[in-house]
C-alpha cells in the first residue's frame, strides 16, 4: 500500500487539433508512505502520460527534449534531486471518444429543466459530504456543488491519490464524512480512513475484517466490494463472504457482525448496503452458483436480522401478503414463485439481490431489482420463473411486497433486474407521475409509476434484437424467436449479451437538466446452452458466451436521457466499455470512466467533452464530490480495472491487446491540483 500526494502536477497540454500549444511546468512534490512499499512516481507514468508516442518521448535520467512535429513546440523536463517527478497531464484533445451523437432534443446553452421532472433529495445530507454510494435515497448521484464548472472543469489536475495495493475490479465510491475520507477495498475487504485535515491525507485507521478465503473462489465476476455506507457514527458493509459488518467511523473498531449466508454453497455478498433510518437493507450474490436469492433488513444498532424477503417460493417466504397490487395481471395469483417453475427448481432459481436500493419516504416504499433465473439454460425451466429480473417495491418496515414486475420473463439471456431505481416526479402526457427510471440489462429504458408497477414509458436506449418491444397492456416483451437459445444449439448475434445493455454501473441525475446520465455498452453475442444439473457449491450455468461489438464498432457509451419522452438526448461513443457509475453536479458537469482509463467532464447539456484525464488503469467505480476543510471541490474516482469489464478475457473485441493492467489507486482532482496544507491553513501547488 502506498499513498503519496502531488502537491504540484506537472502538467503538459500539446499539440490540439486546433494548433494551440499549452505547455506548463512546474517542481515540487511530496511522497507520504504509510504501507510496506513507496510509490515511484516515475514507474507509475509509464502507463498514466496522455501524450501520444509520435507526440513526445520522455529521456529520463537527464534534461532532454520532447520530440514534437511541431518544431517550436518544446518542454523542459522537471528534476528533484534523485527523483524524477512527473506529473499527470490532462488534454482535452487527448484520445477523444470515437464521436458525439446529438439528437433535437438536447439543449447546449440555457439553464432549462428539459423534462419537468422534480427530485427528492432526502436524507439531505450535508452538500460538502458523501456518505452513501447514491449520496440520497433517490439514488441521483446528484451533487448541488457548483465550483467546478463548465467554464473550468478543463482546469482539473490530480490533487493527491492513495494507493491500497490490492488487486481486484475497484467497484466502490469513497465516502467523505467529518474530513475524513473511507475507502473500502475489493477482496479482502479492507476499510481505510484518511485524514483529509493532514499534509499528506495519512492513515488514521485501518479495519481488516479476514474473510474467508473461499469466498474469493465462489464470486462470480471479481470480487469486488460496491461500498460502504455511513449512518449513526457507523460505517456499515458487506464481507464477500457473506457477513455485515458495522466499524466505529472514529476509532475503526468493529461493532458488530452479521452473518448473512453460506459461502460454502456459492453464496457471497457484493452489494453496498442501503440505510434507511434504523435499518439497513443487504442482499446476497451468487445465481451462478444456484444461490436462493434474497434482500434482508438489519437493525443500524446491532445488527439483527429483522427480516428476511426470497426472490423465489412460496408468498410467505416472498413476503408477499392482502397488500399486494401488482398493476398487470399475470403477476397476480398465489404462490406464483413455485408455480410459474418445473416442480422444486425454484429451491436454487436465483433472483439474487446484489446491486442498489432506493427509497420513497413519502410512500415508505423501498425499490430494488433480482437476477436472472438458475440454472442459465432457459429450456430446464420452462415458465416465467417468477420473481427473478424482477423489480420489488416493498414497505421498508415490514418487506412486505407492495407491487412487482418483471421486466424479462423466462429470461433466456442473463438478463438480470438489479441495475438502480432511480426516484423522481414528472409530467407524463400531461400528469405528474410520481416515476422510477430503470434501465434493464435487456436494454430497455423503463418510466414505471413508482406506486402502481405500471410501466408509462419503455424503449431501447442500447443496441438490441432479442425483441420487437414491449406490450404496453401487458408489461411483457415481444421475444424474437429467432434469438431464443436452445441447448446444443450455436446461436449467433443476440443483442445485448449477458452483460446487458447496461450492467450494475449506476446512472445518475440532475435536476437542473431533469435527463439521466448512464454508461452503457454496444455488446453482442453468440452463445450456446448446455444442460446442467445442481451440485452445491458449483456454478450452475450452461452458457457459452462470445462476445463482440455491435453495429458501430464501439463496445461503449455515454448518454443522456429524456425519462419522460423515452429518448435518448446526445450521447458519446467510447472506443472501450464504458462500466463506471456516473456523477452529475449543479456546475452542469457530469463525469464518467472508461474500461481503459479515461476519466472525462461532459457538458450536461450539450455532451460536450470538456476535460479528459488518463489514469493508471481502467476505471469501473464511482466518482464522488465534497468540499475539502479548505472549502475548495473535490473530485474523486478510483481506478482498479476488474469485474465483468475483464471476463472472458479471451475475446479479443471485449479485452483487446494493449487493455490496462489492474491497478488500485484512488485519484483526488481539484482545480489547478491545489489542496489544502492544514499546518499551515493554506493551499499548496
Amino acid at each position: 500500500m502506498h499513498h503519496y500526494k502531488m502537491s504540484q502536477c506537472v502538467c503538459c497540454i500539446a499539440q490540439c487539433k486546433c494548433a494551440l500549444i499549452y505547455l506548463k511546468t512546474a517542481l515540487f512534490y511530496e511522497i507520504c508512505s504509510n504501507g510496506p512499499s513507496r510509490a515511484k512516481i516515475s514507474d507509475q507514468m509509464k502507463s498514466r502520460s496522455v501524450f501520444d508516442a509520435d507526440e513526445s518521448a520522455f529521456l529520463l535520467g537527464k534534461v532532454g527534449r520532447s520530440l514534437w512535429p511541431e518544431p517550436k513546440s518544446r518542454i523542459a523536463m522537471a528534476f528533484i534531486f534523485p527523483v524524477l517527478t512527473v506529473g499527470l497531464c490532462s488534454c482535452e484533445k487527448s484520445h477523444k471518444p470515437i464521436s458525439m451523437e446529438l439528437t433535437a432534443q438536447a439543449a447546449t446553452t440555457g439553464t432549462a429543466n428539459l423534462t419537468g421532472a422534480t427530485f427528492n433529495f432526502a436524507p439531505v445530507d450535508p452538500a460538502g459530504e458523501w456518505h452513501s454510494q447514491a449520496r440520497d435515497y433517490a439514488n441521483t448521484r446528484y451533487s448541488t456543488l457548483d465550483q467546478i464548472d463548465t467554464g473550468n472543469v478543463n482546469k482539473l489536475r490530480i490533487a493527491w491519490t492513495f494507493s491500497d495495493g490490492t488487486e481486484g475490479g475497484h467497484e466502490a465510491a469513497p465516502l467523505v464524512v467529518n474530513n475524513t475520507m473511507y475507502v473500502v477495498t475489493p477482496f479482502p475487504d479492507i476499510l481505510y480512513a484518511l485524514d483529509l485535515m493532514k499534509t499528506g491525507e495519512p492513515l488514521k485507521w485501518t479495519f481488516k475484517p479476514n474473510p474467508s478465503p473461499m469466498a474469493k473462489g465462489k464470486a462470480c465476476c471479481d470480487s469486488v466490494n460496491r461500498g460502504v455506507a455511513y449512518v449513526d457514527g457507523k460505517l456499515i458493509y458487506n464481507l464477500l463472504d457473506d457477513h455485515t459488518v458495522a466499524v466505529d467511523a472514529k476509532t475503526g473498531k468493529q461493532l458488530w457482525r452479521t452473518k448473512m449466508g453460506n459461502v460454502e454453497t456459492g453464496e457471497t455478498m457484493t452489494m453496498a448496503p442501503f440505510v434507511v433510518g434504523n435499518k439497513v437493507y443487504v442482499g446476497n450474490s451468487g445465481g451462478e452458483m444456484g444461490a436462493w436469492g434474497w434482500i434482508a433488513a438489519l437493525d443500524v444498532a446491532s445488527g439483527k436480522e429483522l427480516w428476511r424477503a426470497y426472490s423465489t417460493g412460496s408468498d410467505q417466504q416472498v413476503r408477499i401478503g392482502s397488500d399486494f397490487k401488482p398493476f398487470y395481471d399475470q403477476f397476480k395469483g398465489k404462490d406464483l414463485g413455485i408455480s410459474t417453475w418445473p416442480a422444486g427448481m425454484w429451491r436454487h432459481g436465483a433472483g439474487t439481490v446484489w446491486t442498489w436500493v432506493s427509497y420513497d419516504p413519502q410512500l415508505n416504499l423501498i425499490y430494488y431489482g433480482t437476477s436472472n433465473p438458475s440454472p442459465r439454460v432457459p429450456d430446464q425451466r420452462p415458465g416465467d420463473n417468477l420473481w427473478t429480473s424482477t423489480i420489488f417495491a416493498r414497505d421498508a418496515s415490514t418487506g412486505m411486497a407492495r407491487w412487482a414486475y418483471q421486466t424479462t420473463p423466462h429470461d433466456r439471456w442473463d438478463y438480470d433486474g438489479v441495475n438502480e431505481n432511480i426516484l423522481l416526479d414528472l409530467p407524463i402526457d400531461g400528469t405528474m407521475r410520481k416515476a422510477l427510471v430503470h434501465f434493464d440489462r435487456n436494454a430497455y429504458a423503463y418510466t414505471i409509476d413508482r406506486t402502481s408497477g405500471e410501466v408509462l414509458r419503455a424503449a431501447p436506449f442500447a443496441y438490441q434484437n432479442w425483441s420487437t418491444g414491449i406490450d404496453m397492456k401487458t408489461g411483457r416483451p415481444v421475444v424474437n424467436p429467432d434469438k431464443e437459445p436452445h441447448p446444443d444449439v450455436k446461436l449467433v448475434n443476440v443483442c445485448p449479451p449477458d452483460l446487458g445493455g447496461k450492467d450494475w454501473e449506476p446512472a445518475a441525475a440532475s435536476p437542473r437538466t431533469g435527463l439521466v446520465y448512464a454508461s452503457i455498452f454496444n455488446l453482442c453475442m453468440d452463445l450456446t446452452d448446455n444442460k446442467v444439473g445442481y451440485i452445491p457449491s458449483t456454478p450452475y450455468d450452461g452458457m457459452n458466451i462470445r462476445r463482440f461489438p455491435a453495429p458501430g464498432g464501439n463496445l461503449g457509451e455515454f448518454m443522456a436521457w429524456n425519462p419522460a419522452t423515452g429518448k435518448k438526448v446526445w450521447s458519446v461513443k467510447e472506443s472501450y466499455m464504458t462500466m463506471s457509475g456516473v456523477l452529475a453536479t449543479a456546475g452542469d458537469v457530469v463525469f464518467y470512466g472508461t474500461a481503459d482509463g479515461w476519466f472525462r467532464g461532459v457538458d450536461a447539456r450539450s455532451g460536450k467533452v470538456l476535460w479528459s484525464q488518463k489514469l493508471g488503469s481502467g476505471i469501473i467505480g464511482q466518482p464522488t464530490t465534497f468540499l475539502g476543510p479548505d472549502h475548495r471541490q473535490y473530485i474523486a474516482i478510483s481506478s482498479g480495472i476488474g469485474g465483468a469489464a475483464t471476463i472472458r478475457a479471451d475475446i479479443d473485441a471485449v479485452k483487446p491487446a494493449g487493455f490496462p493492467a489492474g491497478g488500485n489507486t484512488l485519484y483526488v482532482f481539484s482545480i489547478g491540483g491545489d489542496s489544502v496544507t492544514a499546518d499551515s491553513n493554506q493551499s499548496t501547488r
